[in-house]
């Protein structure tokens, strides 16, 4: 289903918050089954400080946080449950990474996720991050939703 959000509908959803939030909005979402999402990247992003000065270029474990986000809102909308203070989302797989293109300043990330399978509580996706149509960075991620204490 085609869907409109704005960045408050994303906070409900996710505990982070800059500089660490790296899911500008979310364009589609199938329940279940698949999400796409935007990641806008700009200059002002604190990572390209020190990754590089020079010639700044997007780090792909970034890349791959932001992929996680997507999921965990996936997640959160498809169970009909909200993050509250004793839950959290957590990233905690990933197989098969690999990085294909760099990611500048300027870029739009679209990231696309999709259910593979859900196994006593632990998800996991195949998801695939793309600029101007080309992939930046593939990847399966897993994640989980879990008790802070």
């Amino acid at each position: 289903m085609e869907i409109k959000s704005n960045i408050y509908d994303i906070l409900k959803l996710l505990p982070h918050r800059y500089p660490f939030l790296m899911i500008d909005k979310i364009t589609k979402i199938e329940l279940g089954k698949s999400i796409t999402a935007i990641k806008n990247i700009t200059f002002n992003e604190p990572c390209f400080m020190g990754h590089f000065p020079e010639y700044p270029v997007f780090p792909g474990v970034l890349i791959l946080e932001a992929m996680a986000q997507a999921t965990g809102i996936l997640s959160f909308k498809t169970t009909d449950k909200l993050p509250d203070d004793d839950e959290v989302y957590l990233f905690v797989g990933v197989d098969k990474a690999r990085f294909k293109k760099q990611v500048i300043p300027g870029d739009q990330l679209i990231i696309d996720a999709e259910v593979l399978k859900t196994t006593r509580g632990v998800w996991k996706f195949a998801a695939t991050a793309s600029v101007d149509g080309k992939v930046a960075c593939k990847a399966d991620l897993m994640g989980t939703v879990s008790n802070r204490n």
